[in-house]
């Protein structure tokens, strides 16, 4: 297996943490020694290191963009919202089923002939799934990548919601389960947890996990509210409505209150959007000047420096009784070989990695806990920094170049 297309929705890497796990696995195929193409819909030119890139025009002047446009200038100018409707009617969106058009017409013709095609997504649209469907001729060849559940009614508590047309999208990935040759999940937890769904997965299912890609930091001054003598704890990445940082939060009080003294030295880096918790993240910066917070987005480039820089990371999870899915961070974290703070629950896939007997993992609620691992934590580090380095050489490994290669050619096996 030689020849490798990769059908990606964006490969621009400040949009999302999904398009930096998809560029990750891109950059790591090309290093492997395989000839990669990739086809991509983020709708400008954006060249990749070792892999020819294509992107891929979006169809205009057709009923379905006018349709689309259409539908946007009305929720624009009024309160009404057209999408579920149209939705529960026919599954997608005018815009979806444009932007698949789009993808089958380039796919249609590019005369590339691989012997792997690989569809990635993002968010929820899993446009490239959709569109390769349209292409039975790919389907032998084809590896249907699957980062989060799909659909939302799929996820695990607390996330889990129905859409109006949940059934469209459960016949759609029912398709994909039964009609990709392979499928690849970044998580075990995650591949038997659709497979429990949709049972082709099992049979077609293996793990590629984000990938350890080189990375070659373009600034490397540190922004002003990072110091980096101080004992850092740092969470980069959106804390979505469900990944509440109010545990972490109360477990450093809690810290606090015990070593007073460490206030000089200690401090928490919330970096990333923080959607519905802005208000009480304000709350807590009146009275705890050791927390920093930016609510917003931060160049890839500033906070991949401060991963490498900072004493602790923190992958903070939603309350719950699993967690299937692989943070598109935790490569950066185990790359930057610093103590990883997992806050997550017991049956989680960060905490399947990091071992049964990782010292430094709670429950993301379990204040004192959380009070007791940041107080070894930093009683370690004024002993000696080293003592906080991760050192996990299994871990590199299993996110490597070696390792995806290894796992590709396995696929003929």
């Amino acid at each position: 297996m030689k020849k490798i297309i990769v059908i990606v929705d964006s490969i621009n890497i400040e949009d999302s943490s999904g398009s930096k796990a998809n560029v990750a696995l891109i950059n790591n195929l090309a290093e492997a020694g395989f000839e990669v193409f990739v086809y991509h819909y983020t709708l400008r030119d954006i060249k990749l290191k070792g892999a020819s890139c294509y992107a891929i025009p979006e169809m205009k002047y057709t009923p379905l963009y006018f349709m689309s446009r259409i539908q946007r200038l009305i929720q624009r100018n009024s309160t009404i919202n057209l999408a579920p409707f149209f939705e529960r009617l026919f599954g997608f969106s005018f815009t979806f089923f444009n932007d698949t058009r789009s993808i089958v017409k380039a796919l249609k013709k590019q005369s590339f002939n691989p012997d792997l095609v690989i569809t990635l997504s993002k968010g929820g649209s899993f446009r490239p799934h959709y569109a390769v469907l349209k292409l039975p001729q790919l389907h032998d060849k084809w590896m249907a990548y699957v980062h989060d559940p799909y659909p939302f009614h799929f996820y695990p508590q607390p996330y889990q919601w129905v859409e109006p047309s949940y059934k469209f999208k459960e016949a759609f990935f029912k398709e994909v389960a039964e009609k990709a040759k392979h499928s690849a999940f970044p998580s075990q937890l995650l591949l038997e947890w659709m497979g429990g769904y949709f049972p082709g997965f099992m049979g077609t299912g293996v793990v590629i996990p984000h990938q350890n890609s080189k990375y070659k930091i373009q600034n490397t001054v540190f922004p002003s509210y990072f110091d980096s003598s101080k004992f850092n704890l740092l969470h980069a990445g959106n804390l979505l409505n469900a990944r509440s940082p109010k545990g972490l939060i109360e477990g450093l009080k809690l810290f606090f209150e015990r070593c007073p003294e460490a206030k000089k030295e200690v401090r928490l880096l919330l970096i990333g959007s923080c959607m519905g918790f802005s208000e009480m993240l304000g709350e807590y910066k009146k009275n705890i000047p050791e927390l920093y917070v930016h609510d917003g987005i931060v160049p890839f480039d500033e906070v991949f420096n401060i991963q490498q820089n900072t004493i602790v990371n923190i992958i903070l999870e939603a309350k719950s009784e699993i967690s299937p899915f692989l943070p598109a961070k935790f490569p950066h974290c185990v790359a930057a070989n610093k103590t990883i703070l997992s806050l997550a629950p017991y049956l989680s896939e960060v905490k399947r990695l990091l071992g049964v007997d990782y010292e430094y993992w709670s429950d993301v609620d379990d204040v004192a806990k959380i009070a007791k691992l940041i107080e070894q934590m930093y009683t370690r580090w004024k002993e000696n920094p080293e003592n906080l380095l991760l050192n996990r050489i299994d871990l590199q490994e299993y996110l490597s170049v070696d390792y995806l290669k290894q796992t590709i050619i396995n696929l003929k096996k």
